[in-house]
């Protein structure tokens, strides 16, 4: 089997100080492998970089429409938001409009990593609750599917009705039966596959039309996740600066390292993954193949804050550049 690839390299002055390998895959429209670097098989867990494919039941089933879901609502459900004010009101607003509690949430409290709001908490004495979650979206989207389906209120175990219909269209959309799972930070199942499996689903996106309830569900994702960057991340993230820069691509990281992308004018999807887990890493890698496919300008601030991306002391002096390993990109 292949080795990790180089992905990306610091710099400080003359001396390579640092190298992080890993995996990228760029599939077609039929799910071919146009480009590969490192291990197309090798077996990672998305993360939340499927979110997407996580949100997929809730659409598809027709929940979505029972619900009047709004297209914001299923961008904030394929999101790892930063639980500023306009992330946590509209969870908020969402739990209430389905006559429930943040007590029904299952993802478990985190603080905001919105600075604004998590000040805000420690001044007034507050503790951060489930739906600071960066998760609690992808939750309420699970909540309003088992509402739908009339099942249990523990919509985290693998074997309930929510889990199964993600598992199946997680499988259905990468090819490939899934080895298994991890549990998320958020408490939710995370279903393994491959590198190739991954990128072949987000090309499944990027491809999708108005054939059948899934594919209008693939796309109508898509788009509210293109619509509203601001949603999926939050201010000063890679996936909504990238997102508003290339104005056409949807954008999704995950936890250790891993990115993917959907480019529906090319019907591509793409998938990177950091062998040690680095953000930064994984976040040059996708500018790099995103400039390579034509999408996204190289001199764009949100670009070059990532890709060839200085260094600074805290005088704020240049002192290196993270950018893309040779031969990659």
């Amino acid at each position: 089997m292949p080795d990790p690839h180089p992905l990306a390299e610091l710099w400080r002055g003359d001396l390579r100080e640092s190298v992080h390998v890993g995996h990228a895959v760029i599939c077609g429209p039929d799910g071919e492998v146009l480009d590969a670097r490192g291990d197309p098989e090798a077996v990672i867990y998305p993360r939340s970089s499927c979110k997407m494919i996580q949100a997929l039941p809730l659409v598809e089933s027709g929940a979505a429409d029972a619900f009047g879901l709004s297209e914001a609502q299923l961008a904030l459900a394929c999101a790892s938001h930063e639980g500023a004010a306009l992330h946590a009101d509209a969870v908020w607003a969402w739990l209430g409009d389905l006559g429930l509690g943040e007590d029904d949430l299952l993802c478990g409290p985190e603080p905001p990593r919105d600075k604004a709001l998590k000040f805000s908490l420690i001044r007034e004495h507050a503790a951060p609750c489930q739906v600071h979650n960066n998760c609690s979206g992808k939750h309420a989207g699970f909540l309003t599917l088992a509402k739908h389906l009339g099942a249990g209120p523990d919509y985290v175990a693998p074997d309930h009705p929510v889990q199964q219909r993600v598992r199946a269209a997680f499988e259905d959309l990468t090819g490939v039966p899934s080895p298994g799972y991890g549990f998320d930070g958020c408490s939710a199942p995370n279903f393994a596959t491959t590198m190739h499996g991954l990128a072949r689903a987000m090309a499944r996106f990027a491809t999708a039309d108005e054939t059948d309830a899934r594919d209008r569900a693939m796309r109508r994702l898509t788009c509210a996740m293109i619509d509203h960057p601001l949603l999926v991340a939050g201010e000063g993230r890679a996936c909504t600066e990238l997102m508003e820069a290339t104005g056409t691509v949807a954008i999704k990281t995950g936890a250790e390292g891993v990115f993917v992308a959907i480019l529906p004018d090319k019907g591509i999807g793409l998938a990177v993954k950091a062998a040690d887990g680095a953000t930064r890493a994984a976040e040059c890698a996708v500018a790099a193949l995103l400039i390579r496919l034509g999408v996204l300008d190289p001199d764009h601030a949100a670009t070059r804050k990532r890709w060839n991306a200085p260094v600074r002391n805290r005088r704020g002096a240049e002192v290196g550049m993270l950018r893309p390993a040779p031969g990659f990109g």
